[in-house]
């Protein structure tokens, strides 16, 4: 099959304008989301895992709630909290007993490469709480710091932080990009 010259420069002029148009991975890959990462530890568990379903679930003596202050995108995954799970040095003095049961939580603000323009990253929280047994992870959120959630259910603020975003887009912070 024989190509004209007419045909060979339509071909040429369209890779041409695709190539134009087309934006390097590292360009279209530079925002990313700023928001509250869930985490969890199920009981004898040693490493965070992200939760797959929202604070609304039941959770079990033993357990570790994570909150982390996130910055994520195509690249760079969520970070669970630096502080290691680990249910026995957080709760460890706390007895049990048969009418509650006992949750390690860890809070932390995240980093302020990202942190919202204006705002001071907080100290973490790593507390033990004894709670209702059929207290889900909101509740015991909840009993640790006030929560700001959106309609949807979205954790917006904890401890009043961030002050008024939910859930951003972002520019992936220059601290957090691969050199």
């Amino acid at each position: 099959m024989r190509i004209s010259s007419t045909h060979k420069i339509a071909i040429a002029l369209l890779l041409i304008s695709t190539q134009a148009f087309s934006i390097p991975t590292s360009q279209a890959e530079s925002k990313g989301w700023r928001y509250w990462g869930y985490f969890q530890t199920a009981p004898g568990a040693q490493s965070w895992k992200a939760a797959m379903t929202g604070p609304t679930v039941d959770i079990h003596d033993g357990a570790v709630e994570g909150w982390s202050f996130v910055f994520s995108s195509d690249d760079l995954p969520s970070v669970p909290p630096t502080t290691k799970p680990s249910f026995s040095a957080i709760c460890g003095k706390t007895k049990r007993d048969s009418d509650t049961k006992r949750i390690a939580i860890v809070i932390e603000f995240g980093n302020r490469a990202y942190a919202p323009k204006g705002e001071k990253v907080q100290k973490p929280i790593v507390q033990c709480v004894t709670t209702a047994k059929s207290s889900q992870g909101i509740d015991v959120l909840a009993q640790v710091v006030k929560v700001r959630s959106a309609s949807s259910g979205l954790i917006c603020g904890l401890n009043g932080y961030p002050k008024k975003e939910c859930g951003v887009e972002i520019q992936t912070p220059a601290a957090l990009m691969k050199k």
